[in-house]
């Protein structure tokens, strides 16, 4: 019987043998030379890329690129193509329909972007699935966009958002009644059992045809058209005249990036139909570059990453910082603040999801006061992001969501007029996009910027001004580094099997466990503890990555702005300390080994 090695030095050889792309092929046939050689580095790299398949699921395909059904490819991409084609195919027939499927691919501006974008493109036309180019790299709200605009059956964006430089993606949409979002359970699995299929003939044997579409600039010229005018109808108007936007006359100085992606572009001509002011570029990071080489990752939420943007506001003397992560789906938005060495802060996701939400939630009650009927719509965030939402749906009469974790779930919501999650994304327009967009969502934040300096107020007084009106929310996250991801499961698992019933001197008022059916969605390996002074603790593993995450929420009412602030974040200090005893207590009594957090 062959050695596991063995194995992998053959699975390997037959893939070189087939494999489309020479630089994958060299490489595959590299490790198996050196595997020969007694190399465990290369045998350790054969194990990752030959011993199992990229996994698909309802974020498509995500992971580094390389050789190997393990890694991201020109061969991985043209199978999964055919599959998710297989896939199409079979839900027009059960439909009885004669016409054929259509997909909308995208593509940014990283390593392999293109190149992948075309193998799908060829790999649908060939299936018989009318497949539509975008003529350039773009962020990825376009083609979510273009899903509904074109309104074909299918999107798929490559893509690997803020990943490091060496990884790539593949992101699915559907549209017809998806409206354009992205998939869900069980569509998953059934495309992913198409792609299986798919993968056991020779990638040579999969019919490819040129007779796809390259589509020109309209996509982009209806994006920048419908994005605008959201923006524009949701800007208040001056009461001294009708017709002149508050904040229209004031010129704050914005600094933006686009962290080496491909928002830039998009983004200016947005803010200029929309009236905002032009932007300082960030001239190091402006222009797409998939090598990303001025920062470690290229994420707005990492250290690092903003210390160019903030350099260059200082010498520009700016007021805002605009950054988008390189398929400009994410935003952060920086601000003068006299305390930060760097003269700036970065307001976290539930900072900026706030003030986006409670300015959607007025113009929601300002539209349907003109309009003389009941204020209606929904405002959604996911279950690790901050409750405040809540909060300010309730003062306005609108509804109010909590989804898992994911766009894919926020979209979704009934009637939703906005959401977020606290990982800097925000649907401002769902009505244009059903997915996180970082262009709409700066566009929104730039003008909200400018109304409050209209009226001598800044962010933080805008902050200040939520904590008075709704009480003060101050949030956190502990993460826990483990060995693998196995051990992330198992930490929750006897989290689970002993629940905690207080954290430090605060009893726990109630609990539940999404993988319960009914909790949610779908089952989901999540635990929520509701505290009796208000507090809330959401513990989940990453799906990613071998980590425990633990999302904390505190809440004070009393006093002041500004003493509601203290005593929330007192609040969070303590809760912060007793989760961290409890996860010592759990390790120590299961034996696992913490790498940090």
């Amino acid at each position: 019987m062959p050695s596991e090695r063995e194995i992998l030095i053959a699975e390997a050889e037959i893939w070189a043998a087939q494999d489309i792309d020479s630089s994958t092929r060299a490489e595959a046939r590299s490790l198996v030379e050196r595997t020969r050689r007694g190399d465990a580095e290369a045998e350790r790299e054969l194990a990752e890329a030959f011993g199992g398949r990229l996994s698909f699921g309802t974020a498509g395909l995500r992971g580094r690129l390389g050789a190997g059904p393990g890694r991201m490819n020109r061969v991985v991409v043209s199978q999964t193509s055919a599959g998710f084609a297989a896939y199409l195919l079979e839900v027009e027939q059960r439909r009885g329909s004669g016409d054929a499927p259509s997909v909308v691919i995208g593509y940014d501006g990283r390593v392999g972007s293109a190149i992948f974008a075309r193998d799908a493109a060829e790999v649908f036309a060939g299936a018989g699935v009318n497949a539509y180019l975008l003529p350039e790299a773009g962020p990825t709200p376009l083609t979510a966009f273009a899903v509904r605009h074109l309104d074909v059956s299918a999107g798929v964006m490559i893509t690997a958002s803020h990943n490091p430089p060496r990884d790539n993606g593949y992101k699915v949409y559907l549209g017809g009644d998806d409206a354009g979002s992205q998939i869900v359970p069980p569509v998953d699995a059934e495309i992913a059992a198409h792609i299986d299929r798919a993968a056991q003939r020779p990638v040579s044997e999969l019919v490819r045809s040129h007779g796809y579409t390259t589509l020109g600039r309209g996509v982009a010229d209806a994006y920048v058209a419908e994005t605008s005018a959201a923006v524009l109808a949701g800007l208040p108007q001056r009461e001294d005249a009708p017709g002149v936007a508050v904040g229209s006359d004031v010129e704050p100085k914005v600094v933006y990036t686009a962290m080496h992606g491909v928002g830039a572009a998009l983004a200016q001509r947005v803010f200029a139909a929309t009236g905002l002011p032009r932007v300082v570029p960030v001239i190091e990071q402006i222009h797409p570059d998939g090598a990303f080489p001025t920062v470690d990752f290229p994420n707005p939420e990492e250290p690092g990453a903003l210390d160019l943007a903030y350099r260059t506001a200082r010498t520009a003397r700016a007021d805002l910082i605009v950054a988008h992560d390189p398929d400009a789906d994410r935003l952060a938005i920086a601000a003068l603040h006299s305390s930060e060495a760097q003269g700036y802060r970065r307001l976290t996701g539930n900072e900026l999801g706030l003030l986006l939400g409670w300015r959607a939630a007025e113009r929601a009650v300002a539209r349907a006061a003109e309009r003389g009927i009941p204020v209606a719509g929904t405002l959604a965030c996911t279950i690790v992001s901050s409750p405040a939402l809540r909060a300010v749906a309730a003062a306005y009469g609108i509804d109010y969501a909590e989804t898992l974790s994911g766009f894919k779930w926020v979209s979704r919501v009934p009637r939703l007029i906005f959401g977020f999650e606290e990982a800097l994304g925000y649907l401002t327009h769902p009505a244009i996009v059903r997915d996180k967009d970082g262009i709409s969502a700066s566009a929104d934040a730039i003008a909200m910027f400018r109304e409050l300096a209209a009226t001598g107020r800044t962010v933080w007084d805008r902050l200040d001004e939520a904590s008075e009106r709704f009480g003060h929310f101050a949030s956190g996250q502990v993460t826990v580094r483990l060995p693998s991801m196995a051990d992330a499961s198992a930490l929750i698992r006897r989290i689970r099997q002993d629940p905690p019933r207080a954290f430090g001197e605060t009893s726990v008022r109630g609990s539940r466990d999404l993988l319960n059916r009914g909790e949610a969605e779908v089952p989901a390996d999540v635990l929520r503890f509701d505290l009796a002074d208000g507090s809330r603790v959401m513990i989940r593993p990453s799906g990613t990555e071998p980590k425990l995450k633990i999302y904390l929420d505190t809440f004070s009412d009393e006093g002041s702005a500004q003493q509601r602030r203290g005593a929330a974040e007192r609040s969070l200090e303590e809760l912060e300390r007793a989760v961290r005893h409890l996860l010592d207590e759990v390790q120590r009594d299961s034996g696992a080994s913490r790498e940090g957090a």
